[in-house]
This record gives structure tokens, C-alpha cells and sequence, in this order.
């Protein structure tokens, strides 16, 4: 059984819950369901409309959770009451949308344990789409080699936040999620912790299912998204006292996101039949990504924009550029 309030928690399990009463009894079964048991989990309520079914939901689980009912400070403000309610040395996340296999904790502790300087592990997952299309994170968002301030800023290693334990002192030292940010709040947390001395490592082992379906349009999200890790790593640019040599990694990477930005904004644009401030931004994302097919896009802009728009349907096929699957939900 997870631990009593009499008792101290080596693990606590952190749940935000926005807009989620249809989906956190399956987050919480299987976190209850855990093969290691020596955790509280705590499941914050953020000042979500869903109340009063939430707290119906949560019913038969208040004696096996600490449940914390604030007014709303989206998902960073969630998960840092969390920590500061927290008693365990380390925190687990889980978004009370996804859930973990069964031995998912056991997995990242005996890791923990095997190699003690190591701050914060995290592991494979399986994005699933509302289509029920299932395909592993890492096959999508790959790991590769030492998980570095440099690898996390260029994205050659991407943490899902599900899969993620780490020493609550870390995160602390660090600083804390940066309550003003709408998205991606937890890779400007890890690349932070990284930049504090944190070691991080990962397994390729599939230890939870995350839901990557997101409402609205998803071109717009994808601009959103984009726009998110763009001005993170301007803010990180700012604030953080960085070497010449991760400035300059910060620099060449907050420009070629810029450009991505100006991709997602000109789909969008060109969706809208607004051709000339499409054509803009697509000018403006080809002076950082000298891209061949932007070119064509652009002249098909300048020689036949209706027909450009009416082939928009397969502009990822013809546009450079992607958005992050799941970094950081919008929470609001």
C-alpha cells in the first residue's frame, strides 16, 4: 500500500488535474496499481471547472491520496504546490491524462539506485492519438547519447514529463516550474536543472501510455507550441549566466525555431487567404532555413496563390517543419 500520512514517502507522485475527471481514476489506478509502493501521490486540483466531478471521481481514492484544491496557476503553478507539499526525496510526474505500466517506478528507482549520482531519469513512453494510432515516444522524439544542457537545448534528447523522477532538491536548487509560462514549462525546467549540475539519464524501455491528442486547431497549437520553445530559449538566453559555447548553441537554436515559427504562422495564413502576409512569413523563415522547398513555395505565392492554398492539405509533405508531440500541455 502507498504510504500513510504517518509515515514518510520515499517517492511523491505528482498529478495536476485541469478539465480531467473524465480521465484521472485510470491515471490513479495505475499509479496505485505500482509494483513499488513506497510513495504518496499527490493529485492537485487547479482550479478546474470540472469540480464537482472531480471530486466524485476522487471519492473512493481521498484515503490513498493527498488531494490540494488551489485557484488556478496552470500546470507549473500545480506542480510546484505540489513540491512544496511534497515529503518524498524524490518526485515522480504523471499528467492526470496519461498513465504508467506497472512496474514503471520500480524501473526508474532501481536505476536511481544502481547509480546514485544520478539526478533525474526518465524513460520511453507510447503516444497514443485519440485515433487510437499508437507509436512510441522515442521513435518519434529520440534519445541519443548523454543527456547534456546542449543535447536538451537542441532537442538530440526530449523528456517526456510522465516518465519523469527526479531529486526534489534538484528541481528546488533550480528553481521551480516558471509559473508564467503557458507551455513547455517542463523543458525549461530540465534544461534549467541541467544548467544547475543535474545528471540526467533515460531508459528505452516503454514505461507509460500519454495521451497526445490536443483540442482546437491543430495548426494553431503547432504555432503555439513553437512559438513556446522559441521564447524559452530567448528567456534562457536572458536569464542564465551560460558559457560562450552553450550561448552560442542557445543563439543558433532560438533562430532556427524562429524560423519554424514563421512556417507555422505562413500555413496558417495561407489557410486564411491572407497570400501576402503568408508569403512574409515564409520569406522570413527562409532567410534561417535556405530551405529549396520554402522557395517553391514562395513562388507559387508570387505566380498562383489560389492554387498554392488549394494544396494545403499536404504541406507537411512540402513545408519544412515540425511541433513537439507533447511538451508541456497548454493548461490554463
Amino acid at each position: 500500500m502507498p504510504h500513510t500520512a504517518n509515515s514518510t514517502p520515499r517517492v511523491s507522485v505528482i498529478i495536476p488535474s485541469y478539465k480531467t475527471a473524465h480521465l484521472i481514476a485510470g491515471c490513479l489506478d495505475s499509479v496505485l496499481s505500482q509494483t513499488y509502493q513506497d510513495f504518496e501521490a499527490i493529485v492537485v486540483n487547479d482550479g478546474s471547472p470540472d469540480t464537482a466531478e472531480l471530486e466524485k471521481v476522487l471519492e473512493p481514492y481521498r484515503d490513498r491520496i493527498v488531494y490540494i484544491q488551489q485557484p488556478n496557476k496552470r500546470a507549473a503553478g500545480a506542480r510546484n504546490t505540489a513540491i512544496q507539499h511534497a515529503r518524498g526525496e524524490f518526485l515522480a510526474f504523471l499528467d492526470s491524462d496519461d498513465t504508467w505500466l506497472p512496474d514503471h517506478l520500480s524501473s526508474q528507482m532501481q536505476l536511481a539506485d544502481a547509480d546514485p549520482s544520478l539526478d533525474l531519469i526518465y524513460s520511453n513512453a507510447m503516444l497514443v492519438w485519440p485515433s487510437d494510432r499508437e507509436q512510441e515516444f522515442m521513435e518519434r522524439c529520440p534519445s541519443q547519447g548523454q543527456a547534456t544542457l546542449a543535447a536538451l537545448i537542441v532537442e538530440r534528447c526530449q523528456i517526456p514529463i510522465s516518465t519523469v523522477v527526479v531529486r526534489k532538491q534538484v528541481l528546488v536548487r533550480a528553481g521551480g516550474f516558471d509559473e508564467k509560462l503557458p507551455r513547455c514549462d517542463d523543458y525549461d525546467m530540465w534544461v534549467r536543472a541541467a544548467f544547475h549540475g543535474a545528471k540526467i539519464g533515460y531508459g528505452r524501455k516503454v514505461q507509460a501510455r500519454l495521451n497526445a491528442g490536443r483540442p482546437g486547431s491543430l495548426s494553431i497549437e503547432r504555432a503555439k507550441m513553437v512559438e513556446a520553445y522559441w521564447n524559452i530559449l530567448e528567456k534562457l538566453e536572458r536569464t542564465l549566466p551560460l558559457s560562450d559555447a552553450d550561448r552560442s548553441v542557445v543563439q543558433k537554436r532560438a533562430a532556427h525555431i524562429k524560423a519554424k515559427y514563421f512556417v507555422e504562422q505562413g500555413k496558417t495564413l495561407l489557410k486564411q487567404g491572407e497570400f501576402q502576409k503568408a508569403k512574409q512569413s515564409f520569406a522570413d523563415a527562409n532567410r534561417n532555413l535556405r530551405s529549396p522547398r520554402l522557395h517553391l513555395v514562395l513562388l507559387g505565392l508570387t505566380v498562383a496563390p489560389d492554387m498554392t492554398r488549394k494544396v494545403a492539405s499536404v504541406w507537411n509533405r512540402i513545408i519544412t517543419g515540425t511541433a513537439r508531440p507533447k511538451l508541456g500541455r497548454a493548461h490554463t
